[in-house]
This record gives C-alpha cells, sequence and structure tokens, in this order.
C-alpha cells in the first residue's frame, strides 16, 4: 500500500463508514471452533462435509481489559483521512465524545500512526481502520477510566480490501502516550486455557479474572485511579482464524451484555474423570461385538447411532454405583461418552476401508 503523503482531511472523496465487528459470548466462540474444527469442505453437490468425530483443541485465550467509553476510528485510503465513531462518519462540527477534535489537535501524531498502519499492510488498493476506545473525562461515568483525561486507546487494526473480505492484523506498537494515546496490549493481560472437549472446566477461570477486573480495573490502577473496571475481552488463533468473546462482571452495572455464568468444576471433572474410567477400548470392541461381529454385520457409520446408544445403556446398567458415588446421573455424561466413543468408532471404520 502507498505509505501516506499530502492526505486531504477534509471533503468526501472516497469516504466510507467501517465497521468494528461486533464481539460475540463464549458460547459462540464454542460452536465456532467446534465447526471449523468439523468442517471439512463440500462434496461434487456442494454440499458440507461434516465430521462430527474430529478432535476438538485446547486454545489458549488472551485477555484484554475492555474500556467502558465510546468505540471509535481513524481510517485512511491513502488518500484521506476521516473519523468514525462506531455508526457514523464524524467531523468537529458533528463530533461524538470529542473524538474529531482530540485527534484534530493531534494531527501529527495521528499521522505517525497512520504512517506505522499502513507499512503493515500488503494491499494495493484499501482503507485501514485503527480502532480503539474513546474514554475518560466527560466519556462514561462510574469507573475508574472516567476520572482520567480523555484518551484514546487503541485495540484493533482492520484491512478492508478493495476486492475481497476484510480483514483484521496486529495493531501492537500502535501508540504515542505523549498524545494519550495508547495501546490496550500495553496494560494488564490475561491468559486462559480452553479445551474445547470439555469448554465449561475454564468457565470459573473467566469469571474469576473479570471480577478481578471489576472490582478495580487494571487500566486505571496503572495510572495511580482506584476504581471498577468493565471487562475482558479474550482473543486467539486457530489455523489463522481469528477467534473472540467478551466477558463482564455480575456487578457492572453500566452494560447491558450478559455475564458468563459460573460452573461447577467438580461436577465437570468428576464427568471427564468418569468418561475416562466407563469409555474404555474394551467395552467398545464388546460393543462392536454385540452389534455387529456375533450376528454378521458390518460396521457402517449408518450404524454408528446403534453403537453409541449400546455404549450409553450399557454404561448406565453397569456403572450404576459408580455413578451414584460421583452424584452423577447419566443424563449428565451421555453425551460426553458419545463424544469419546465417536472417533473411536470412525476410526474402526476408516480402518476397515485402509485409511
Amino acid at each position: 500500500m502507498v505509505i501516506l503523503s499530502g492526505l486531504r482531511e477534509r471533503g468526501v472523496m472516497n469516504q466510507k463508514h467501517i465497521n468494528f465487528t461486533k464481539i460475540p459470548q463464549f458460547r459462540d466462540v464454542i460452536r465456532n471452533v467446534t465447526h471449523q474444527i468439523q468442517f471439512k469442505g463440500f462434496d461434487e453437490n456442494d454440499e458440507p462435509i461434516i465430521n462430527r468425530n474430529t478432535k476438538k483443541p485446547t486454545i489458549t485465550f488472551t485477555g484484554t481489559v475492555k474500556l467502558h467509553g465510546s468505540c471509535a476510528s481513524i481510517c485512511t485510503n491513502s488518500k484521506e483521512i476521516w473519523y468514525q465513531s462506531r455508526k457514523n462518519i464524524i467531523t468537529v462540527a458533528k463530533d461524538n465524545c470529542g473524538f474529531a477534535q482530540f485527534c484534530e489537535s493531534r494531527k501529527d501524531s495521528i499521522h505517525n500512526l497512520l504512517e506505522l498502519a499502513t507499512k503493515r499492510v500488503n494491499e494495493p488498493e484499501c482503507i485501514i481502520g485503527i480502532f480503539g476506545e474513546i474514554c475518560g473525562q466527560g466519556v462514561q461515568k462510574g469507573v475508574a477510566i472516567s476520572t482520567l483525561p480523555k484518551m484514546f486507546v487503541i485495540f484493533a487494526l482492520k484491512v478492508v480490501p478493495k476486492d475481497g473480505a476484510s480483514y483484521y492484523i496486529d495493531s501492537s506498537g500502535l501508540s504515542d502516550s505523549n498524545s494519550l494515546i495508547y495501546n490496550i496490549q500495553d496494560f494488564q493481560t490475561f491468559k486462559v486455557d480452553v479445551d474445547f472437549e470439555y469448554p465449561g472446566i475454564a468457565q470459573n477461570k473467566f469469571v474469576e479474572l473479570v471480577n478481578e477486573v471489576e472490582r478495580e480495573c487494571p487500566v486505571g490502577r496503572s495510572f495511580g485511579v482506584a476504581g471498577v473496571g468493565e471487562g475482558i475481552v479474550w482473543t486467539a488463533y486457530l489455523d489463522g482464524v481469528k477467534h473472540i468473546f467478551k466477558t463482564k462482571g455480575a456487578a457492572h452495572s453500566v452494560t447491558k451484555t450478559k455475564t458468563i455464568a459460573s460452573v461447577d468444576i467438580e461436577k465437570l471433572n468428576s464427568i471427564q474423570e468418569f468418561v475416562e474410567y466407563a469409555v474404555t477400548e474394551n467395552r467398545m470392541e464388546q460393543a462392536v461385538a454385540e452389534i455387529f461381529t456375533n450376528v454378521g454385520i458390518e460396521p457402517t457409520i449408518q450404524k454408528m447411532g446403534d453403537f453409541l446408544r449400546w455404549i450409553v445403556n450399557d454404561i448406565a446398567k453397569e456403572e450404576v454405583t459408580t455413578l451414584e458415588e460421583n452424584n452423577l446421573l447419566i443424563k449428565d455424561v451421555g453425551r460426553y461418552i458419545s463424544n469419546k466413543a465417536r472417533p473411536w468408532f470412525q476410526n474402526l471404520l476408516n480402518e476397515k476401508v485402509g485409511l
């Protein structure tokens, strides 16, 4: 992309509003990761090929503090610079939270940031947008950062090609503290591993960390100001695909976003241990013998349901005491039993055809 030079900062040559992608919830990420892992392309009839036997991964999510302000952005097409609120292009005359005025009074810093951002982009023609939160005095109330001078905290860098889908690239290092322009990655961050075979196990860690942020905002603390924070935004990449969600504290009253609920970790751990104990190689081989081998029937993918039902029913009958000792019901463990047995049966079918 052409490095910025001689930009026009007024007028409406090729300006268009660039949206920031809505941040989903944890449950949405669970669904999206599952789909990414299981989707294998399309068949000759353009029907999706889904392999539900694919083992789900463990992914490390990085959390950054979610600030309570107003979403804002600085955009350029290499010919012009314009400023945006969440939904509109703004100007000093028609501003939002004073963001356009904030930028106009820092033109040199804005140009330098756009130069840095532009050098990261490998597109002949595109729009780039530096997204962040305009926050501090006069923007929102009731949080630690609302007592600080007005600042812009960058959290994303978006590329919108002339042709093709838009995407995000690394926004780290884009900041100018002398102009009260910061980067959210320069403040406290968090790490949580999520095993997508048992994603609920990580849920309590998310609750614990977001409650810590709500009790005392790490960004406010870094400026010597005590007070509540809003939440955490979590990001991870799986084979180049970005997965992102947000968490908010239960007591935080300035948001309409649903909070992430805590779960019974002891119960989840009991389920995991029980499945490892009960869904054994011997039991699955016995299921194949009972359903297929002993009656001269070949295992097929169409019969997987019979195989899974046999496993669940056998465990319900034979392990009733163990279930009771672990305060579990068969309905608590049924889908986890199937999740472990299903790939085993698929591998058996693959071996039979030489895969």
